[in-house]
C-alpha cells in the first residue's frame, strides 16, 4: 500500500479516538500557565501510545520525541507544536462536553490542536519504519497570554538537543469549511504590543471646570490623535517611504472613578498596537509615546505610556511553506487547499518562526450549513469535528514528508 494511502487509513481508524480526546479537553480547560491536568492527562496518553518525553518545560509544557527507522539511518530532525491553554470565556454551547471549568472554555480551538497532534503521533509511531530523522512533539502552555509560553520554552532548550530544522504548526479557522486548509508564506501575522496609559488631572467639582484639569478632555484628545496619526500609516511611516506597512493601533479599555459631578484625578486607558515591520515597530512606539506626553503637557496634566512588547510577527518560511502546501493538495486535493489573507492577529508561534525556518497554517473547521461557524474566542465557538480525521492525517503526511526528504 502507498505510504499516502497509509497514512489516510491510520487517521480514518484514529478518528473516534481522537474526536474523544478532543472532547474530554475541551470539557477540562484550563488557563494559561496552568494547565496542570490537562498536562497530566496528555502525559497519560503519551505512556499509552509508548512514546518518550519530558514534561515540566516552561511549567506544564511537554516535549516528546517520534525517531524513525528505516534502515536503522539517521535523518534530519523537524518539530510540530501545539498549544495547550484555554480562555476565560463562559461557554454558552450545550454540548455533553461543554466546559466542566465555569468560566474557563476551549474558545479558540486549542483542543483540537492538543488531540490532532496526539493523532498525528500515533501515526507517526505506527509508521516510524517508513522513514529516517526524528520528530519533536511540543505541547506548549501560554499561548494566549504575555509572554508566551513558546518564549519561555526557547529560553529552556526547546529547539536544541536535538535541533529541529524546520518547525510546523496548524490554528482552526471557522470560516474555513472544514475538509480545506490554508496556507500564506511569508509575513503572515503581526507583532502585538499591550499599551497601558495613565492620564493625570487635577480632580474637582464639575460644576467648577475651571478648577479642574480634566484628564477625561486630555484622554480624549490624545486618541484622536493617535487615531489621526495612526489610521493612514503611509503618513507615519518613514521606514519604507511609499509603501504601506499592516499597522492596527486600537484602544478597548478606558476607566475613571469620577462621577456626573466629580472631575477624577486620574484616567487609565488600555490598547493593543500590532504591525509587521520591527523597525516601524520600535519607530511607532516613540512616535505615540511622544504625542500622548507632548498633548498632556500642553494641556497642564500628565502621561504616563507603558508600552509592554510581546510576540514579534510570524513569518512563514517560503521554501517550507511551498512543500507543505504541496503535501496538502497530494493529500486532499488541489481544490481544498486555499491561500488565506494576512492576519492581524497575533501568536507566539512567531518566536519560533524567528529562529527557525517555520510553517504555520489554517485548518477549515467550519460548517455554514450545520451553522457552525462562530468565530474564535466566542463563547458558541464549537467545530465540525470532522477537520480531525484532516488535520491529524495532514500533518502526519507533512512531517513524513519533510523527513524523506
Amino acid at each position: 500500500m502507498p505510504l499516502l494511502e497509509k497514512v489516510k487509513k491510520l487517521s480514518n481508524q484514529y478518528f473516534k479516538e481522537i474526536v474523544s480526546i478532543r472532547q474530554h479537553l475541551h470539557a477540562h480547560p484550563e488557563l494559561s500557565f496552568c494547565e496542570f491536568e490537562t498536562s497530566k492527562y496528555i502525559l497519560s496518553k503519551l505512556k499509552e501510545f509508548g512514546i518518550e518525553c519530558r514534561s515540566g518545560v516552561a511549567g506544564t509544557g511537554i516535549v516528546a520525541l517520534i525517531k524513525g527507522n528505516k534502515n536503522g539511518m539517521t535523518g534530519p530532525v523537524i518539530a510540530l507544536r501545539a498549544d495547550m491553554d484555554a480562555l476565560p470565556i463562559l461557554e454558552k454551547n450545550k454540548d455533553l462536553y461543554k466546559s466542566k471549568n465555569v468560566g474557563v472554555m476551549h474558545a479558540c480551538g486549542h483542543d483540537a490542536h492538543m488531540a490532532s497532534l496526539l493523532g498525528t503521533m500515533k501515526i507517526l509511531n505506527q509508521l516510524k519504519n517508513e522513514f529516517n530523522g526524528t520528530v519533536k512533539i511540543i505541547f506548549q502552555p501560554g499561548e494566549e497570554k504575555f509572554p508566551g509560553g513558546a518564549s519561555l520554552m526557547i529560553k529552556e532548550g526547546v529547539l536544541e538537543k536535538p535541533a529541529p530544522a524546520k518547525i510546523f504548526a496548524q490554528h482552526v479557522s471557522p470560516e474555513i469549511p472544514a475538509g480545506k486548509v490554508g496556507f500564506r508564506s511569508g509575513m503572515y501575522m503581526a507583532s502585538a504590543d499591550e499599551l497601558y496609559v495613565t492620564v493625570k488631572g487635577k480632580a474637582g467639582h464639575a460644576a467648577f471646570p475651571k478648577q479642574t484639569i480634566n484628564p477625561l478632555l486630555i484622554a480624549s484628545k490624545i486618541l484622536l490623535a493617535l487615531q489621526a496619526e495612526f489610521m493612514d500609516n503611509k503618513k507615519s511611516n518613514s521606514t519604507l517611504p511609499g509603501k504601506r506597512i499592516p499597522t492596527v493601533l486600537s484602544f478597548g479599555k478606558i476607566t475613571a472613578n469620577g462621577a456626573t459631578n466629580v472631575i477624577p484625578e486620574e484616567l487609565k486607558i488600555e490598547g493593543t498596537f500590532r504591525t509587521m515591520n520591527e523597525k516601524w515597530r520600535k519607530e511607532a512606539h516613540e512616535k505615540m509615546k511622544k504625542i500622548s506626553l507632548e498633548i498632556a503637557r500642553e494641556m497642564g496634566g500628565k502621561c504616563e505610556f507603558t508600552i509592554l512588547k510581546g510576540y514579534p510577527f510570524l513569518i512563514n518560511d517560503e521554501k517550507t511553506t511551498l512543500r507543505a502546501k504541496k503535501c496538502a493538495s497530494e493529500y486532499l486535493g488541489k481544490e481544498n487547499v486555499l491561500e488565506v489573507d494576512q492576519r492581524m492577529g497575533a501568536e507566539d508561534f512567531a518566536f519560533y518562526s524567528q529562529k527557525i525556518p517555520a510553517c504555520f497554517y489554517r485548518l477549515g473547521t467550519g460548517n455554514a450549513s450545520r451553522k457552525i461557524n462562530p468565530g474564535l474566542h466566542s463563547p458558541e465557538f464549537n467545530l465540525d469535528e470532522s477537520a480531525m480525521e484532516t488535520s491529524m492525517g495532514l500533518m502526519a503526511w507533512i512531517a513524513i514528508n519533510e523527513l524523506l526528504g
